[in-house]
């Protein structure tokens, strides 16, 4: 029924952009806040939250439900996200400059050619070992404010570099865990609802490793941590990863995960 009602809101919101698409003269052909907007609703909002928060419980891998519900709930948490980052010089630095990590703004070849240990090497060895493309993360594209828009897309951006940071590879745990790290980072629902209903999806021996040690530490170094966002982690590949984290306030893990059976539970 949830998912019935997803794909009514979703053909409903797609029904309002043809329709605001034709009337050029009237809307200049949208309402400009930023490439892909879309305006919805509160109602519409409410629809596609529910939707994509059952299509995500379903299949924590579907990326485009994770995106959509982080988008149609995460209006307060982005203003105070964008609020330390404005507050900070560094962070104010990305609200103005607008960096996107990409395959095509990143040059592999000069990573590869840097040290192990360096945050640029362990990174693209992250990519490497997960099988992970920045290139998957969407666009955002329902959050109406052209700020708030970017700050979605950065910290959409950032997360495989908090994977690097916590050290936690792609599988169920790993992803657990750092969704506990970034529900008492960011204070987005949509981490706070994986960081609960992600431990359903694990079986015992990986839930005692999540309560008695990677739970813990993940909450109370997203508790204490600079925030994550206003680091300019495209100035930072040559510094060392144990540096970077000693400056962000993070703990290596109490847990080595290996990135074998991503998706194993």
């Amino acid at each position: 029924m949830f998912l019935t009602l997803f794909h009514i809101a979703a053909q409903t919101v797609c029904v309002h952009q043809v329709h605001s698409s034709s009337s050029v003269c009237a809307d200049s052909c949208y309402d400009g806040l930023y490439p892909g907007h879309i305006h919805t609703t509160p109602f519409q909002k409410a629809m596609l939250a529910v939707g994509s928060g059952v299509a995500a419980l379903q299949d924590p891998y579907r990326h485009d439900m994770v995106a959509v519900l982080g988008e149609t709930t995460g209006h307060l948490a982005l203003m105070n996200i964008r609020d330390k980052m404005r507050n900070d010089p560094e962070g104010y630095t990305i609200l103005t400059e607008r960096p996107r990590i990409r395959l095509s703004t990143l040059d592999l070849k000069e990573m590869a050619s840097l040290p192990d240990g360096s945050f640029g090497r362990e990174y693209l060895r992250f990519l490497e070992e997960n099988l992970v493309t920045p290139d998957s993360r969407a666009d955002v594209k329902f959050v109406d404010d052209e700020e708030l828009a970017y700050v979605m897309q950065r910290y959409r951006e950032v997360h495989d570099l908090l994977h690097t940071l916590l050290g936690m590879p792609t599988n169920m745990l790993g992803e657990v865990a750092v969704k506990w790290f970034e529900a008492a980072q960011t204070g987005l629902p949509m981490c706070a609802l994986g960081a609960v209903l992600g431990p359903l999806r694990l079986n015992a021996r990986r839930l005692q490793s999540l309560f008695t040690s990677l739970g813990p530490w993940a909450l109370q170094n997203g508790h204490r941590s600079r925030c994550v966002l206003t680091i300019f982690y495209e100035r930072r590949w040559a510094q060392s990863i144990e540096d970077l984290r000693k400056e962000l306030n993070i703990e290596p893990p109490p847990v080595i995960l290996t990135a074998t059976n991503r998706r194993n539970t």
